[in-house]
This record gives C-alpha cells, sequence and structure tokens, in this order.
C-alpha cells in the first residue's frame, strides 16, 4: 500500500519524499522523462541567506547544516563552495542600499558594506564612475544543484521509495478516506495524502483535484553564459547581484553566468529565454562593468513561480483531508530545500510547527 503520492520529482518533491520515506511507502510521479527537467535544472545555483522575503530567508538558514554536513553516503562531493554575494549600487541606488542593509542585517552577522574602491578590489571590472558601493555577504556558496538533487533521489529509492517518469496525471479525486490519482496512462494510484510539488504547474494539479488554487504565477527568468577576457582571471569573483534585482552575474565552471534577473509572467510551459531577454542583460551588466559580451555562449530560461507575499507554500489545504501543497518556491527552491522539507514532513507526521503559519495555504484563503 502506498502511504504519500508524491507528485513532481524536482527539489520539492524529491527531497521531502526521502524524508518520508525513512517511515512510509513513498511513490513519486513526474510527469517529464526526467526529474529536475524545469525548474531544478536551471537553477543558477547559488545559497544566499541574504536573498528573499523573511521566510525564505529562514528556511535557508535552517538549510545550511545540511547542506554542510549532509547524511553519510548522501553525496560524494561537496555540496557548497564559498562564492559571496556583493548586492552592488550606483550613485543612483545609495538611499536602495542604505534600506537593504536594514533589512538583511539582522538575519545576516557578516554582512558588511563596501565603498567603491573596496568593491572594485572584489570585482576589478566595475566601472568605478558608476559605482557608489555595495553590500557583501561572505556566506553566499555555489549549491552543486546536481549532487544535491541525485542525493535525494538516491536517498529515496535507497529507502523503498519509487520514482515513476512520464506520469501525467489527469485526475484526482478524494473518498474520504483516501486519494486516488488517475495518470494518463491509465494508471490508477491511491495514498492517504497527495502532495503538490507540482511547480509551475501546482496550481493545474490542484484544480484536477478540486482544490481551490493559491494564485501561483510562473515567471521566466532567462540567463546566459559568456566568455570572461583572457587575462583576467574571474573564478574568485563572488556574484554581483544590482541591489535592485535588475542583473546578475556570477563565475561558473570557467565562465560567468549572466542575468537580467526577469520575471515575466507566462503559462506554465517548456519555457525558451527570449532575445529582449538576453540582450537586456548584456546591457545591464555591460552598463556596470568593462565586460563586453559579443556573444553569450550558451542561453536558457526557466520558470520561478510565485504566489502574492513570495514566501513558499507549506501544508495541507484547509477543508481538503490529505491534499499537502508544497509549491512556490519562487526562486529559493534550491537553498530552502532542506529546510522546507524537514518543515514538510513534520507537519505530514501531525507535529506542530510553530513557525508553519507564514507558509500555511490557509494564510491565502484569508
Amino acid at each position: 500500500m502506498i502511504d504519500v503520492i508524491v507528485v513532481g520529482a524536482g527539489i520539492a518533491g524529491a527531497s521531502l519524499a526521502w524524508r518520508l520515506a525513512a517511515t512510509r511507502k513513498v511513490l513519486v510521479l513526474e510527469r517529464e522523462a526526467q526529474p529536475g527537467y524545469h525548474s531544478t535544472g536551471r537553477s543558477a545555483a547559488m545559497f544566499m541567506e541574504s536573498y528573499g522575503p523573511p521566510g525564505v530567508r529562514a528556511l535557508t538558514r535552517a538549510s545550511r547544516s545540511f547542506y554542510e554536513q549532509p547524511p553519510l553516503g548522501f553525496t560524494d562531493v561537496p555540496l557548497l563552495a564559498p562564492r559571496g554575494v556583493l548586492y552592488l549600487a550606483t550613485h543612483e541606488q545609495a538611499d536602495r542600499m542604505q534600506a537593504l542593509h536594514a533589512e538583511l542585517a539582522p538575519g545576516c552577522a557578516g554582512l558588511v558594506k563596501l565603498d567603491a574602491a573596496q568593491a572594485l578590489q572584489r570585482v576589478p571590472c566595475l566601472r568605478p564612475e558608476v559605482v557608489h558601493g555595495a553590500l557583501y555577504d561572505p556566506a553566499g556558496e555555489d549549491i552543486d544543484v546536481d549532487a544535491l538533487h541525485q542525493g535525494f533521489l538516491r536517498g529515496l529509492r535507497q529507502r523503498g521509495g519509487e520514482v515513476r517518469c512520464g506520469q501525467s496525471v489527469v485526475a484526482a479525486t478524494h473518498d474520504g478516506a483516501a486519494w486516488t490519482v488517475h495518470t494518463q496512462q491509465g494508471e490508477s494510484l491511491t495514498a492517504p495524502v497527495l502532495v503538490n510539488a507540482a511547480g509551475a504547474w501546482a496550481d493545474a494539479l490542484a484544480k484536477l483535484a478540486g482544490v481551490p488554487p493559491v494564485g501561483l504565477q510562473p515567471r521566466r527568468r532567462s540567463a546566459f553564459t559568456f566568455r570572461p577576457p583572457e587575462s583576467i582571471d574571474v573564478h574568485d569573483w563572488p556574484a554581483v547581484v544590482g541591489v535592485d534585482e535588475n542583473y546578475y552575474f556570477k563565475p561558473d565552471a570557467g565562465l560567468l553566468l549572466g542575468s537580467p534577473a526577469n520575471a515575466d509572467p507566462v503559462d506554465p510551459h517548456d519555457v525558451l529565454p527570449e532575445e529582449l531577454d538576453i540582450a537586456l542583460g548584456i546591457h545591464q551588466i555591460e552598463a556596470v562593468t568593462t565586460l563586453q559580451i559579443r556573444r553569450p555562449v550558451a542561453t536558457w530560461a526557466g520558470l520561478r513561480s510565485f504566489v502574492a507575499d513570495g514566501e513558499l507554500v507549506i501544508g495541507f489545504e484547509p477543508g481538503k483531508a490529505g491534499f499537502f501543497w508544497l509549491a512556490a518556491q519562487g526562486g529559493y527552491g534550491i537553498q530552502t530545500a532542506a529546510g522546507a522539507s524537514e518543515m514538510a514532513a513534520a507537519l505530514i507526521a501531525g507535529s506542530a510547527v510553530p513557525e508553519a503559519g507564514v507558509f500555511s495555504p490557509g494564510r491565502l484563503r484569508e
């Protein structure tokens, strides 16, 4: 008998399924041919305790110990690598830099203010005439997303859980005791708990189950890689993020990864980068640096799905027994996966989690 059906094998579904499989029979259904095809596989791969709304930052902090010291056998490579994050301000953004410092400093003990000269010391390609200063978060790190995701999936299978790919859900019904999920492939699967970890498709899955949507809005983010100048060693540079989050760039496997940090509302689909997005990202990066990006090496796009307040949605749907939300990860799903899945597993087990109200789907029904 199946105890929990998880729909979605991205980082959210995989991490929760791994935790639940320690004590329950868990089945994960994934509509794509491979897990992590959409958002998880297209992440910029950063761990930033200074990034996101307050609840997200708390879950990120709660995830650090897992990433620094994963369980024995979870992975054979480090999950985190030092990087640092520099939030860059132009002269026109001085007030925004001050406001961001006031917002972040209470939860980021190592956060420091840099003047223009200090910012240029860390990232020599910055244009001195446009830089006012920066906030530097030394605790920001690169995440090995594939190692993290595969660790959860491998551990899930070792604990007796199962992942079935190419399984599209077409209906879900509740008989008062359990959920029955019907797939396009003709299967009918039953379990007391149904976890909605369907990413950008989470509201669509809710509709199939007769559950009210949470107002999920998928948003396109485009990114690209480009070659740094041959004479410059960039591997020690921090990630550079505009204080208004209107661009970012960071070292990435010998290249630089850039983005306009766009968040364009779209319907859920296999999203592709827009030429205008890439051109805008290039323009914004060149405006604050001396880098010349003549031709990207590669371009891609991913979906980041949000609800109105920007926080995650974690918890049982009020009035719908056994329907559990793990959705709206936005751009924070990788860095919060350990903390979010721990909270979700506790809630499914019936434990009281005082902090859970921030993420409850019930807050969106008020």
